[in-house]
C-alpha cells in the first residue's frame, strides 16, 4: 500500500505536459490557419482597385456598376474575385469579337489605347497585367534624341497613345547629365513593358551632346533613334522666346545673335543659334549609327499633318498603324494638333501652357541674315538625310 500511495503523485506530470504539446501545436495549427487566411484574403482583394481602372471605359458598354460594386451581399475579398471573373469573361468576349471581326473598331481603352491585333498591340488585357505589376523595366529601344524646341514632346505624347509604346514621361537626361550613375540606374526609370511593347525616352539635349552617340552606341548598337527638326530660325526664336519667359531682363534676340552686329558676324557660341546647325551635329551622331537608323521627323508636318508624320514615326518602330487622324484635332487658339483623348485620360488633352508661346516681333533683317546665315548648312542637312524640308 505504501508504494501504491507513493506511485500515484508521480504520474500526474505525464498527462500535464502531454496537454502542454498539445496546447502549442493547437496554437501552431491556429497560427498557421491564420496567415493562410490573411494571404488568401490579400490575394483575392488585390485586384478589386485595379479592376476599378482598367474597368472604367467598360461603363460605356453597360454593366459598369455592377463590374466595379459587386456585389452587396458578399464578403469583400469574394465580391472583389466576382469582379475580377467578369472582367477576365469580359476581355475573352471583346477578343473574340475581334477576331471574327478583324476590321470593326474597338472602343479606346487607357489612353486611347486599343488591341494592335496582328501587330501584336496590348490592349486592355496588357494594361491590366501592367497594373497587376507583370511585364518588366527594359532599357529603351528608342530614343528622342533631339531638337530642343521642335516639337519633341508633342511626338512622345502622340506616340504614348499607341498601346505598343511604354514612355517616361519626365526627360531622363542620362547620356548627358546623369551617365556617371550607371545603366542600373537608367533601367530603373523606365515604365515596365510586356513582351512586343516598346520603351522609349526623350532628351533633346542628347542631339548636341558631344558624348551621346558613344554612349547610346555603348547601350546597345541597335538603339532607333528619333530626331525632329525645324526651321532652325524659327526654333532658335523660340528658344529665346522660351528663356525670356524665365529671365525677362535678358538681352534682346537681336543683341544676343551677332558677335558684331555692324559686320554682321552670327555668334555660333550662344545655344539657341549653335542647336539649329543641324548638319554639323549630325556628322557626330554617323560616326556611331547608321543613317538608316534614325529617322527624322519634320516639326512643321507634326503640326500641319500629325497624322501623317506619326505613321511614318510608327512605320520606324515596327508599329502597327493605330495613330491616325481621328485621335486629333486642331486647336487653333493654341496654333497646333491636341489629342481627343490622352494616355490614360478620355478627356482631349493639349500641351501645357509653356507650349506655343507667342514670339516676340523680332527685326527682319536679322531673320533674313539668320536665313543666309543657316542655308548652307541646311543644304547639307538635306543631302545627309535624303529629304528636302523646305526651309529655303
Amino acid at each position: 500500500m505504501a508504494v501504491s500511495a507513493a506511485a500515484a503523485p508521480a504520474a500526474e506530470p505525464l498527462p500535464r505536459s502531454i496537454f502542454k504539446k498539445f496546447l502549442v501545436m493547437l496554437c501552431s495549427l491556429l497560427m498557421s490557419l491564420y496567415v493562410f487566411y490573411c494571404l488568401a484574403d490579400r490575394c483575392q482583394t488585390l485586384p478589386g482597385p485595379i479592376i476599378a481602372a482598367g474597368a472604367a471605359s467598360e461603363e460605356d458598354e453597360g454593366g459598369g456598376g455592377e463590374l466595379l460594386g459587386g456585389s452587396a451581399e458578399l464578403p469583400p475579398w469574394q465580391a472583389a474575385a466576382a469582379r475580377r471573373k467578369r472582367l477576365l469573361q469580359r476581355l475573352k468576349q471583346r477578343r473574340r469579337r475581334q477576331e471574327a471581326a478583324p476590321g470593326a473598331e474597338e472602343p479606346a481603352g487607357a489612353g486611347g489605347s486599343r488591341s494592335g491585333g496582328s501587330g501584336g498591340g496590348v490592349g486592355t488585357a496588357g494594361t491590366l497585367a501592367l497594373l497587376l505589376g507583370e511585364g518588366s523595366k527594359r532599357l529603351p529601344q528608342a530614343i528622342i534624341i533631339g531638337v530642343k524646341k521642335g516639337g519633341t514632346r508633342a511626338l512622345l505624347e502622340f506616340l504614348r497613345v499607341h498601346p505598343d509604346v511604354r514612355a517616361v514621361g519626365a526627360e531622363p537626361h542620362f547620356f548627358d547629365r546623369n551617365y556617371e550613375r550607371g545603366l542600373g540606374w537608367y533601367r530603373e526609370l523606365m515604365p515596365r513593358t510586356l513582351e512586343g511593347q516598346i520603351t522609349m525616352e526623350k532628351t533633346p539635349s542628347y542631339f548636341v551632346t558631344k558624348e551621346a552617340p558613344a554612349r547610346i552606341s555603348s547601350m546597345s548598337k541597335g538603339t532607333k533613334l528619333i530626331v525632329v527638326v525645324r526651321d532652325p530660325v524659327t526654333r532658335a526664336i523660340s528658344d529665346y522666346t522660351q528663356t525670356l519667359s524665365k529671365k525677362p531682363d535678358i538681352p534682346t534676340f537681336e543683341s544676343l545673335t551677332f558677335k558684331n552686329r555692324t559686320t554682321g558676324l552670327i555668334d555660333t557660341s550662344w545655344s539657341a543659334i549653335q542647336i539649329g546647325i543641324y548638319a554639323k551635329h549630325l556628322e557626330n551622331w554617323l560616326l556611331h549609327f547608321p543613317i538608316g537608323q534614325i529617322l527624322f521627323v519634320s516639326g512643321e508636318r507634326l503640326i500641319s499633318d500629325p497624322a501623317g508624320e506619326l505613321g511614318r514615326v510608327q512605320d520606324f518602330l515596327g508599329l502597327k498603324r493605330i495613330i491616325t487622324d481621328k485621335h486629333f484635332y486642331f486647336n487653333k487658339t493654341k496654333g497646333f494638333p491636341c489629342l481627343k483623348k490622352a494616355e490614360g485620360s478620355s478627356k482631349p488633352h493639349c500641351l501645357g501652357k509653356t507650349k506655343g508661346r507667342t514670339h516676340p516681333d523680332i527685326d527682319q533683317e536679322v531673320v533674313q541674315r539668320l536665313r543666309d546665315f543657316y542655308r548652307p548648312f541646311n543644304m547639307k542637312f538635306y543631302q545627309m538625310t535624303g529629304q528636302d524640308f523646305g526651309w529655303d
